[in-house]
């Protein structure tokens, strides 16, 4: 899909055709997200099925369920790798088979080959202004998890750090166990 010179709506960016590559909004444009590499894969397929046994009957874990936020003022419709969103912030009404409608307690993005911890750093910026809880991002190189804050300095996690978090209650999760998880060397 190319580039478009006039700015799409919100409306008009689910009204495109499907495709098979998955697109973003991005400051009104159609902006393809990239495409996901093994090990991006395997540590998808990981913190999905940690992160689910974890939120049971708590909440709803998504993979690359597109959220409606703003970003700039704008309308901006990031696809995370992963999501996590507790039944207490999404709408009971919330069946339908649509973009997630609020922002979520927990956005996960995993660094890609062609992507730098500098341009993660920036889209968690977004995500906590646009009022996510808590950004992750996941770098297999260095083996460890960023957690980005809305009020307080970002940390990063390697090896046995816990990763619990009030609104995850009862995560005993490590960025290790999630490098094992998904057979990263």
């Amino acid at each position: 899909m190319p580039q478009t010179k006039t700015q799409l709506t919100l409306e008009e960016f689910f009204a495109l055709p499907e495709s098979d590559i998955t697109y973003e909004l991005v400051d009104g444009q159609a902006q393809p997200k990239m495409s996901p590499k093994r090990f991006h894969s395997r540590l998808t397929l990981a913190l999905s099925l940690l992160l689910t046994q974890s939120a049971q009957n708590r909440g709803e874990v998504g993979i690359e369920w597109a959220v409606t936020l703003t970003r700039n003022g704008k309308d901006w419709v990031p696809i995370p790798d992963l999501l996590y969103i507790s039944y207490s912030r999404l709408p009971d009404d919330t069946i339908t088979d649509e973009a997630c409608p609020v922002p979520p307690d927990l956005v996960i993005e995993i660094i890609s080959p062609e992507q730098t911890f500098a341009q993660m750093t920036e889209k968690a910026a977004d995500y906590l202004t646009a009022g996510v809880l808590r950004v992750w991002v996941v770098d297999a190189k260095a083996k460890a998890i960023t957690i980005f804050y809305p009020d307080a300095p970002l940390q990063t996690k390697r090896g046995n750090d816990s990763l619990a978090d009030f609104f995850l209650e009862g995560l005993q999760l490590t960025p290790q166990q999630i490098f094992q998880q998904a057979g990263i060397p």
